[in-house]
């Protein structure tokens, strides 16, 4: 006699766990002032690890179009389906079926306001000790961001900033 089983899959907010934002600015090679940097990365905490997050995230970014690795420029908008808003000291990221904010530096909003985009980074790989609530020094955040694995295994986008209308 046999049973019959099925195999329940962990949906893909279990599976990337906390997924959080950070923002920042800081050169960039075109000289033309600082450029508005804004990432996405999961801690790593969900039901599989840091492992089931990497594959969670990979596959969420080959969906949405911005493959591991890849630089999408959306800078002069287009169908894409993210969108950040800038409003009240805060960028708010949609991306499909999740909505994320961060409270933005002023100097990351100067930017941002000069430039109308934000180079945003969406890393597969995750981060768990840059938590909500402490703080991340910049040796951590370079550490993290400027690792090679992290850039090439992240998504990366030029994002236009869209604002509410009033």
């Amino acid at each position: 006699m046999t049973s019959a089983s099925s195999a329940v899959q962990p949906s893909r907010a279990a599976l990337l766990g906390s997924l959080i934002v950070i923002a920042w600015s800081g050169e960039h090679p075109d000289e033309s002032g600082d450029m508005p940097f804004l990432m996405a990365y999961p801690l790593g905490d969900g039901v599989q690890g840091p492992e089931g997050a990497e594959v969670a995230a990979r596959a969420f970014l080959e969906e949405i179009g911005m493959p591991p690795g890849s630089v999408v420029d959306q800078s002069h908008g287009g169908s894409f389906p993210l969108t950040l808003i800038v409003q009240a000291g805060r960028a708010v990221l949609t991306l499909p079926t999740m909505t994320a904010q961060c409270p933005a530096p002023p100097e990351w909003l100067a930017a941002a306001e000069r430039r109308g985009t934000v180079q945003f980074i969406f890393a597969t790989r995750s981060w768990p000790e840059a938590v909500p609530g402490v703080a991340v020094t910049d040796e951590q955040l370079r550490a993290f961001a400027g690792d090679e694995a992290t850039i090439t295994t992240a998504g990366h986008c030029l994002l236009p900033i869209r604002r509410l209308r009033g």
